[in-house]
């Protein structure tokens, strides 16, 4: 796969906060879906948690449901 060396490598942060948005949107796609565990490269847990955050941000309209 081509795509992993040029892609950069992603802080983890011990706590994932819905209200950070410029790390949710590292998990997120253009067009405004959830990146994959496996293309993300975290722990099924830690998907979890982001997966909630990103859900979570974007009832509170801080991240956008569909990318214009």
């Amino acid at each position: 796969m081509a795509h992993q060396s040029e892609r950069e490598e992603i802080e983890h942060k011990k706590f994932v906060d819905y209200k950070d948005v410029a790390y949710l949107k590292q998990f997120m796609t253009p067009h405004a879906k959830i990146v994959a565990k496996k293309r993300s490269r975290v722990p099924a847990a830690r998907q979890r948690e982001i997966a909630l955050a990103i859900k979570r941000a974007r009832y509170m309209a801080l991240l956008p449901y569909l990318a214009a």
